[in-house]
């Protein structure tokens, strides 16, 4: 019978039992409990787990024979009887983990063929399913990028939402010689990178809804990054239960302080954990010292850090160019973003909207 090589998670496989049964176990278990680490006369345990590196991973796992077979990196290979697997399975039916999405294809919608009011609504979709969408300009438009922008917001407008202006305005024309707004001294006005944050986690309401809109894009670089931090919260909920607690527990305080402006707000970098309201603060520029005890300060890095290093994953990413006259709308509460360094002039338009209650008044929503 020909093996049947197994699927490696981040830190597990799902190994099948027989009789249409199946169990998750953990790299980590698995290396521990191997049945060569056992004393040939007393059949005791002599190998401690904390001889084992955090994060090991098989270079190979296979079903062969009904028994599971692992080859470690260091050569040394491992056989686990389907009895002792159905014995010890800690994980038997469990539901599997949801995979963090990143293909920008499940984002894109074409402008051809579409009114601006069906490009708009058909946004708005999109993001209520996938937290974010990229709208790419029609090729036969003869409206210059930078004359469509107002376009884009009355139909907006129509569709019930309100510009949120910020401090830096009542849009951000974000390129290196902006001359238009205030509080420019931060890093969307310069050709750094910027690493994948939320906006204006600083204020007590942040706006749920961006739209960048492209007008020049750079010689060289300047693609535009998300990652979903709601489908990565649900996937430490399902894997890494207490750091997903400490994420939705445990308040930190970002700080922004500018020429003309300082906001203080202190909340957990997971807000809110509903599916609909979901709610991320995210700032690493923004963030102040953390202020927790001395004994809860390692579990609150361990949180911190676990999460970030799934978003920054660029196996985790949505990453696309914005080409002038392509415009891209995000969910602020669910969605990180970024931008990677570039070179030569690039500017895009930043606006942020919200809906309106029926009196007029902008409301998150």
């Amino acid at each position: 019978m020909q093996p049947i090589v197994l699927e490696l998670r981040e830190s597990w496989l799902r190994v099948p039992l027989g009789d249409d049964a199946e169990s998750d176990f953990h790299f980590r278990f698995l290396r521990h409990n191997c049945p060569c680490d056992r004393h040939p006369l007393t059949g005791e345990r002599t190998l401690c787990s904390s001889d084992i590196a955090d994060w090991i991973r098989p270079a190979l796992a296979q079903m062969v024979d009904g028994d599971l077979e692992i080859i470690w990196p260091d050569g040394h290979m491992s056989t686990y009887p389907r009895a002792w697997l159905r014995e010890h399975a800690y994980a038997v039916g469990a539901p599997e983990v949801p995979r963090i999405p990143a293909d920008p294809a499940r984002l894109e919608i074409q402008a051809a063929g579409r009114s601006l009011a069906d490009q708009v609504a058909a946004a708005l979709e999109r993001v209520e399913r996938e937290g974010a969408a990229i709208v790419r300009r029609d090729p036969g438009s003869s409206v210059a990028p930078e004359d469509a922008t107002e376009a884009i917001i009355e139909a907006f407008a129509a569709a019930g939402l309100a510009i949120v202006p910020t401090h830096f305005g009542r849009l951000e024309d974000l390129r290196t010689d902006n001359t238009t707004n205030a509080n420019t001294d931060q890093l969307g006005y310069t050709d750094a990178p910027v690493d994948l944050h939320t906006d204006q986690p600083f204020i007590a309401a942040p706006p749920r809804l961006q739209l960048l809109h492209s007008i020049r894009a750079a010689d060289r670089g300047g693609e535009s990054v998300l990652a979903d931090a709601r489908s990565i919260f649900r996937y430490l909920e399902a894997s890494d239960r207490r750091v997903a607690e400490v994420l939705a527990s445990v308040p930190v305080r970002f700080h922004r302080r500018q020429r003309a402006f300082e906001s203080v707000v202190d909340s957990p970098l997971i807000a809110d954990t509903s599916e609909r309201e979901f709610m991320i603060r995210a700032s690493y520029f923004t963030l102040a010292p953390h202020r927790v005890d001395f004994a809860a300060m390692a579990e609150l890095y361990r949180a911190h850090d676990r999460f970030f290093r799934l978003a920054r994953d660029p196996r985790n990413h949505y990453e696309t160019l914005l080409r002038p006259g392509d415009w891209l709308l995000y969910n602020n509460h669910r969605m990180l973003h970024a931008r990677t360094g570039f070179k030569g002039p690039r500017w895009v338009r930043g606006i942020y909207f919200e809906r309106q209650d029926p009196a007029g008044a902008a409301r998150a929503g």
